[in-house]
């Protein structure tokens, strides 16, 4: 791609918003290093930084990338990173961006996941998880409640949101077919001037140094081009596909990694929404379908990648890691799980950037779309039921330790069984919660402490 390279063109633009890339890089690995706390924190960082300190990017702006990101499948703060780092420094600074907002991840991930397969059954590491789990359902229920403020303005949306969490937890329906349907609705509902569907304003700076670049002329890496969009999706399509065919050809599609490699190159492509909607589909597949991971091993790798900076879905990693563990066929399980991994990692993640690089210069050309803002509106209401199903999810499996399925009349979901309450794990939930909710503790305070009690109740011999 011409825009991979420095010329002299793309400098003069660089030194036109007086940023150099040095200390771009110095600003992304800031924001990567805070990235903790889930999508909603690591956007709230990414704003503190680039629009309140730096003022590289308007609110508008930033709001408007924010919406398009929300409308992609994949995790929105990254692509978020993503585009920003696009918007400065072309294709190179949008993978530096987008890469060293999961790098920390990464490590991290990996290095828990050798520790859990090692000795994650065992005793005080068994107990510190349990705790972890606990914080992480108060606050996958807090994120139900952030977006719901901010999404659920009035009874058009609630009402969206509603039937997505009846469809998607009761029915089973599909997450790609409610997103759809409430993106046609919220569509329908802007072109036809309803005001439930228009888009909430936002004050912000209007001299940000990206937005003065983008007034004063469009630099060449912006402008919508077909054949730069053919570049774009050839290169990034063979990252991304080339590894996936080379493992069915040459391993078959039964094999551990060839499923890794199918299942998270279908989840790239259909789980829109966020992290916590992608993490309902995610579960219920490696728990329930492929049998990599059972669902407290689930909330294990969910509380992984809550105490690690980066995206939530870095628990991707964890599956991959576990599924190829148990299945190394020749390969000693340490290796195998390292290598299933990155396969995971690898083939969710690289779409993100093709969205991104492909998409970019036509969303930038549709700002101010009232059709486009009633679709984000209404799929973000959507989203809200979905992350409620999340959360009830999680619930059933770390409050009650036995579930059964319900099946007959359309209806498919697990039921509780209410005589195996685990009494403990209901009690350091309420106490997590209370902690969030009313106190306004840290969420990492949260954790730290809930793992500290689980290795306490352990220790007292309560779990």
């Amino acid at each position: 791609m011409t825009d991979l390279t420095a010329d002299p063109k793309a400098a003069s633009h660089d030194e036109a918003h007086g940023i150099a890339f040095t200390d771009a890089l110095a600003v992304w690995l800031r924001v990567a290093i805070l990235s903790f706390g889930g999508p909603a924190g690591q956007i709230a960082v990414m704003h503190r930084i680039l629009v309140e300190e730096k003022n590289w990017i308007s609110e508008a702006r930033f709001l408007h990338a924010l919406n398009y990101c929300m409308l992609l499948p994949g995790p929105e703060a990254q692509q978020l990173a993503t585009y920003i780092g696009w918007l400065l420094h072309r294709t190179v600074g949008g993978i530096v961006a987008g890469g060293l907002f999961i790098l920390p991840g990464v490590i991290a991930i990996m290095a828990l996941s050798y520790i859990y397969a090692a000795y994650g059954n065992v005793g005080l590491v068994e107990a510190l998880f349990f705790g972890l789990k606990a914080a992480v359902l108060a606050i996958v229920i807090q994120a139900v409640v952030r977006i719901g403020k901010r999404a659920l303005r009035n009874r058009v949306m609630i009402a969206i949101a509603g039937i997505a969490f009846v469809a998607i937890f009761f029915f089973a329906a599909p997450f790609p077919l409610i997103v759809v349907a409430a993106g046609v609705i919220g569509y329908i509902g802007a072109r036809l001037g309803r005001p439930e569907f228009a888009a909430i304003e936002h004050g912000g700076k209007n001299a940000a140094a990206i937005d003065s670049l983008l007034d004063e002329t469009v630099p060449e890496h912006v402008r919508p081009s077909a054949s730069r969009a053919l570049r774009v999706g050839a290169i990034w399509l063979a990252l991304w596909l080339v590894p996936v065919a080379a493992l069915l050809i040459g391993l078959g599609p039964s094999n551990v990694f060839s499923q890794i490699a199918i299942f998270f190159s279908k989840m790239a492509m259909v789980t829109f929404g966020g992290a916590y909607a992608v993490l309902a589909y995610v579960a219920q597949q490696a728990a329930n379908y492929y049998h990599w991971v059972s669902p407290r091993e689930m909330l294990d790798g969910l509380g992984m990648a809550e105490t690690t900076p980066g995206p939530l879905i870095m628990v991707v990693q964890f599956v991959g890691f576990m599924a190829a563990f148990r299945d190394a066929g020749g390969l000693s399980p340490m290796l195998a799980g390292t290598l299933g991994g990155l396969l995971a990692t690898w083939v969710t993640f690289t779409p993100c950037f093709l969205w991104i690089f492909l998409g970019g210069p036509y969303i930038e050309t549709m700002r101010g779309n009232k059709a486009l803002a009633g679709a984000l509106s209404a799929i973000t209401a959507a989203v809200v039921g979905v992350i409620l199903n999340l959360s009830i999810w999680f619930a059933l499996h770390t409050i009650f330790r036995q579930t059964v399925p319900v099946h007959g009349f359309g209806l498919f979901f697990d039921a509780p069984v209410l005589r195996s309450v685990d009494w403990p794990a209901l009690a350091l939930s309420i106490a997590a919660a209370i902690a969030i909710f009313r106190f306004n503790v840290g969420m990492l305070f949260v954790l730290a402490a809930s793992c500290i009690a689980g290795v306490l109740l352990r220790l007292v011999g309560i779990i």
